[in-house]
């Protein structure tokens, strides 16, 4: 599937737990992400596949974005993840890939899934993939991440990367600004939609949770990952374009309309702020972003 719009909310819910499942797809995510990965031990790996499998067959229709993360593709184990989910492949519009570090493990994947969409009669290609850019390596090479086929967007795992580079975590997030903005500018670079953020780890904390939406929405991504569906509605406002923006974006539409029907291509308002061509796109954009469901 083609991604037009990043998903505001991506809700993870353990790939072996058939009693969550359709509860997270209930929970007003924009979509969900059945774990197969960390979420699941190494015992259960064929339990959790085999759970995933039929869950998502027996999902209603006209749910949330249904999404799957497999295990990495050096582990050895994707394969089989991709084997066990082609009977519902039709119900799935993406799959994530753990641990990117380079656009080797995006290859690697989209030859499963190429095998998987021919055994289950699918159009070639549909399925897309998320890079989760989550190490030092993926970091650099996350502009060839974006360029690989199939790739619809990026997400971003702050703490792998954290552990690896030594830095602990902070609620402001400044010692992966850099990191973050990598994954952002490969993105608009590549033509992808926007990026997924990382999720906020401490369950307990609404006004960091808050912060860390905010913060990630300022950076240019598009929505964030989330652990428990007590968080979907905090990071979907945060998301959303606030009151304020519309009431600039507004302004500026209809004065920018009214210009151009006059032969005017920039204009200045009347508090002194100049707009052209690159600002009114930055209205439309708002006021169409605050048109989604």
């Amino acid at each position: 599937m083609e991604l037009t719009r990043t998903p505001r909310t991506l809700l993870f819910v353990p790939g072996d737990r058939p009693d969550r499942i359709p509860k997270a797809a209930a929970a007003g995510a924009d979509a969900i992400a059945i774990d197969l990965e960390d979420a699941v031990a190494a015992s259960r790996k064929d339990t959790a596949r085999s759970t995933a499998a039929t869950a998502i067959g027996s999902l209603p229709p006209g749910g949330p974005l249904v999404t799957v993360r497999i295990n990495g593709a050096g582990t050895g184990l994707a394969e089989a993840d991709i084997d066990a989910l082609e009977p519902v492949l039709s119900r799935i519009g993406l799959v994530i890939v753990p641990m990117c570090s380079g656009p080797d493990d995006v290859r690697t994947v989209a030859t499963l899934l190429d095998r998987a969409e021919r055994h289950a009669h699918r159009e070639q290609g549909i399925t897309g993939i998320v890079p989760l850019v989550e190490t030092a390596a993926g970091i650099f090479a996350v502009r060839e991440l974006a360029l690989a086929d199939r790739v619809r967007t990026l997400a971003f795992g702050p703490a792998d990367l954290s552990r690896e580079l030594g830095v602990t975590p902070t609620a402001g997030g400044r010692e992966l600004f850099v990191a973050r903005s990598q994954l952002v500018l490969a993105a608009a670079a590549a033509g992808l939609a926007r990026p997924i953020d990382g999720p906020h780890l401490d369950l307990s904390d609404d006004d960091g949770l808050a912060a860390s939406a905010a913060h990630a929405r300022s950076l240019g991504f598009g929505g964030k990952q989330v652990l428990h569906p007590s968080q979907v509605a905090a990071v979907a406002a945060a998301f959303a374009p606030t009151e304020q923006e519309l009431f600039w974006a507004r302004r500026v539409d209809e004065a920018f309309r009214a210009a151009e029907a006059g032969g005017v291509s920039s204009i200045q308002l009347d508090d002194g702020e100049f707009v052209d061509y690159p600002i009114a796109r930055r209205a439309r954009a708002l006021l169409a972003e605050a048109g989604r469901s």
